[in-house]
């Protein structure tokens, strides 16, 4: 198949980009027909100006963030709107604390005792009036997965995010630094930035965004609209790349080697030994681990691609929560932006299978369960929210038929 023109796709230094990078590096994008080029960005704010100028075709991106711009929120005024054909990636952050904090939260913990996320966001609540000081917390944007889950789990320990912390934005390559110089006293990133703090002595993970929510999308692929009205063929084909590289990167025996691509200068520059603790079927690695909650990234099963719009309505629930949607009109309708149609389109063509439907309860599965799915239903892991908090999407819309 001949090459079209160049496709431009962004990416940050993250143990989740592995699906881009196995994608151009293993050939699955020349396979497709696709003449990828990756360009590692140094932070969510550049991800999003790039795309909204045109600079960039696709990139990996927030759930969040998507919706904040297409609703206008971000900052970024350029011209051009996205669409969110495919999800990345589930689970994969870290709340990360300083040692002197975290030490301060685990000190009266027995050895090996397992902490669940709720349990340590009540102990820090403990330790924040105790010592009547806020600590100073970084996110990577934002409109983050990070700073939502974060201001959850502060919420459920009985803290209040906008009174007893404060916060600040740091790309998620300079979350360490940042600790080390002492600027922040914890944040939240995806890996491998919390396993790195924990291997250089200058903190440690107390909650995993796993343990927050289980196996939500943590990062989908946002696509110019422009692209998809032009050229539907060249978005199909690359949404097959990635289908297929999601599939290589979640068999466990392939960690290694994914680990050895992600390590290379041009991508994370990093030990590929840090980046293995993250990837399927390596999170016995973790460094001082003090909770229950393995937090490995999904890359395919369990529907992992697939983009969910009730997840999308859980996320704007909760930016309305914290006041980021006061004044913005037809926020409920941002949601139908994760093109769950042309996932499905791409999906067929590799014989794979499809949800039956875009919006699933959110928080109600404790256990294992199967979703309807066509021809065959998906084997799910469950969905549990810290607090055993639920979220019914059949209760703010209707599903359109796919």
């Amino acid at each position: 198949m001949k090459p079209r023109c160049e496709f431009r796709i962004g990416l940050l230094r993250l143990t989740d980009a592995a699906p881009l990078i196995v994608a151009k590096e293993l050939g699955f994008f020349a396979a497709e027909g696709v003449e990828a080029a990756l360009s590692v960005e140094p932070s969510w704010a550049n991800i999003a100006d790039k795309l909204c100028y045109g600079l960039l075709d696709a990139a990996m991106m927030l759930p969040p963030l998507a919706l904040a711009l297409r609703l206008g929120l971000s900052g970024s005024t350029g011209p051009e709107r996205i669409v969110v054909p495919l999800a990345l990636s589930l689970n994969g952050n870290t709340v990360t604390l300083s040692e002197d904090w975290s030490a301060a939260m685990l000190r009266a913990s027995r050895a090996g005792e397992p902490l669940s996320a709720l349990d340590t966001a009540r102990r820090f609540a403990a330790v924040i009036r105790h010592r009547r000081r806020k600590p100073h917390l970084a996110v990577v944007h934002t409109f983050s997965t990070h700073n939502l889950l974060l201001r959850y789990w502060l919420a459920a320990g009985g803290i209040d995010p906008d009174q007893d912390v404060s916060f600040t934005v740091v790309p998620p390559a300079e979350t360490v630094a940042a600790m080390a110089a002492g600027r922040i006293d914890g944040f939240c990133a995806g890996a491998p930035w919390g396993e790195l703090a924990a291997r250089d002595g200058l903190g440690r993970a107390v909650a995993t965004s796993h343990g927050i929510w289980n196996n939500f999308t943590e990062k989908v692929l946002a696509i110019r609209e422009s692209l998809v009205e032009r050229d539907r063929g060249q978005v199909s084909a690359v949404l097959r790349a990635l289908l297929k590289a999601a599939s290589y990167c979640d068999a466990p025996a392939n960690a290694p080697a994914i680990a050895a691509l992600l390590s290379r200068d041009q991508y994370l520059g990093l030990p590929a030994e840090i980046i293995l603790t993250s990837l399927p079927g390596a999170a016995a690695r973790r460094i001082k681990a003090s909770f229950p909650d393995a937090d490995e990234s999904v890359f395919f099963a369990h529907a992992a691609t697939f983009p969910w719009r009730s997840q999308a309505q859980w996320f704007l629930r909760e930016m309305a929560r914290w006041g980021y949607l006061d004044g913005v009109r037809d926020a409920a309708g941002a949601g139908m932006m994760f093109r769950s149609d042309l996932y499905a389109a791409a999906a067929r063509l590799l014989d794979l299978p499809v949800p039956a439907t875009a919006l699933k309860s959110e928080g109600d599965h404790t256990a294992p369960w199967l979703l309807p799915g066509s021809p065959v239903p998906f084997e799910m892991r469950p969905d549990c929210l810290m607090d055993g908090a639920s979220f019914d999407p059949a209760r703010e819309a209707r599903e359109p038929p796919m």
